[in-house]
């Protein structure tokens, strides 16, 4: 019997997608919301920002997603309101700013489930987000990109300013940051020194800034000293035990560890550490009376659910979950397979409960494992009490990142992208478009990006 009743599902990134697919499968009318037309690929944005692979390898149109679902329909719109006891949502369309309307319309609802995501947080230095970009979102990876083949670019103009133009810093040692480092490295070392003519582009200094001791600190060891290493042969520079002070147009001042500061000339800085919740937990917490954490992540039920408010269900970045036994909240690894599996289980939860079907049980995350991408054939993985690295690691993470891929098409594309770049060190993707100079205010509103 498909369930009764029409569900709302806000946000298109993994949590938001599974949840709305395992609810069209058991023909519940669903709504699904997202400020975007497409599903994003998030663990891939980088090699988009450092000119690997093409915006359209890792984005698809949700439409296209779901075109075998015939009760989920698609909105295009951004949730701004939640009337709890009315059970509405208030939703602003495109169509709505066009008008000049900030009012929106109000959907009704019998079930809500909330996927809104993360974002970096930059530690209440909000005027440091159009200096530091972050590759969160599609747009800001583009940018990125931008930014970087523009300082090389600038430095060929301009040979006696390589100072400041040749020295990128990523700041966050975490998988992103890892990532974006060992990328930036391999462009600079291994793609674009036979395309200049007045500057040498190996001679990029990639900084990786972290305020631990240790890259990769949530892998087990012996995996961050092999990541450590890695990309210490690809040429980039750790700088460990320093924090980010001060962002300016053109350089970037970093406390050290024995109270001086440390100032570093630098046009392109990409920025990969802390994450805040999306201002949509805050929203569910205000209205549901719920609690949040200092990163903004709202409490939820083991099932998912608000307190008190079992017909709301929210997932992913940007929730902690109470375990069932012991009552404790705890926030969930940021990966995909959380929000694909918190997904899946809040479609079936609310299609049971407007069903009138048996609930599931408590929400039990099954940890599949980490991995982490270094540079060209060079990884670490964690999967299930297995770690190795090297080889044999980036063969994992190859088959792994192919698999979650939505759709053939962009396998094939992604496959043979990589093969290319394998066998080349090519990256044909190296564009410099109009997002190399969007406006600061147009990136702050990319901001609470419903991607999880």
């Amino acid at each position: 019997m498909a369930p009764g009743g029409r569900v709302v599902v806000v946000g298109g990134g993994f949590g938001g997608l599974e949840a709305a697919k395992a609810l069209g499968r058991a023909g519940a009318d669903v709504t699904l919301v997202d400020r975007h037309n497409y599903h994003l690929f998030q663990p891939l944005t980088y090699q988009v920002a450092t000119g690997g692979l093409a915006p359209g390898d890792i984005a698809v149109p949700l439409r296209h997603i779901l075109r075998s679902y015939p009760t989920v329909d698609v909105l295009l719109g951004e949730m701004t309101g939640l009337d709890v006891a009315g059970r509405e949502v208030t939703i602003i369309a495109p169509a709505d700013r066009a008008k000049g309307s900030g009012v929106g319309r109000r959907i009704p609802y019998d079930a809500l489930i909330v996927a809104g995501g993360s974002d970096y947080s930059y530690f209440g230095h909000e005027e440091w987000r159009s200096q530091a970009l972050e590759v969160k979102s599609l747009d800001s990876a583009l940018e990125v990109r931008g930014r970087i083949l523009t300082a090389f670019e600038s430095a060929e103009e301009r040979p006696e300013d390589q100072e400041g133009w040749l020295t990128f810093v990523v700041v966050g040692a975490g998988p992103t940051g890892v990532e974006m480092a060992g990328q930036i490295a391999e462009l600079a070392r291994q793609t674009l020194p036979p395309e200049f003519r007045h500057i040498d582009p190996s001679s990029a200094r990639v900084l990786l800034v972290e305020t631990g001791d240790r890259v990769l600190a949530g892998f087990p060891g012996p995996l961050p000293e092999r990541a450590a290493r890695a990309l210490e042969r690809l040429g980039v520079t750790l700088v460990l035990k320093h924090t980010v002070v001060d962002v300016q147009a053109g350089s970037v001042e970093l406390s050290q560890p024995g109270g001086g500061r440390q100032t570093v000339p630098t046009r392109t800085v990409v920025w990969a550490a802390g994450v805040a919740a999306s201002p949509l937990a805050a929203l569910l917490a205000t209205r549901c009376g719920a609690e949040t954490d200092r990163a903004g992540r709202v409490t939820v039920n083991p099932d998912l659910s608000l307190p008190g408010h079992p017909d709301i269900l929210a997932l992913g970045d940007m929730v902690r979950v109470r375990d069932p036994e012991t009552g404790e909240a705890r926030a969930l690894p940021g990966l995909a397979p959380v929000a694909m599996q918190q997904g899946r289980y809040a479609g079936r939860v609310v299609a049971a409960r407007l069903g009138g079907g048996s609930i599931p049980g408590p929400f039990h995350y099954r940890d599949k494992g980490t991995l982490a991408t270094i540079g060209r054939a060079s990884a670490v993985a964690d999967v299930q009490g297995l770690r190795f690295s090297g080889f044999p690691a980036w063969l994992a993470w190859l088959t792994i990142h192919i698999f979650y891929l939505i759709g053939f098409e962009n396998r094939a594309v992604v496959l043979l992208r990589w093969a290319y770049s394998y066998i080349t060190r090519g990256r044909g993707n190296r564009l410099i478009t109009h997002a190399a100079s969007a406006p600061p205010r147009a990136r702050v509103a990319q901001r609470s990006d419903p991607r999880t």
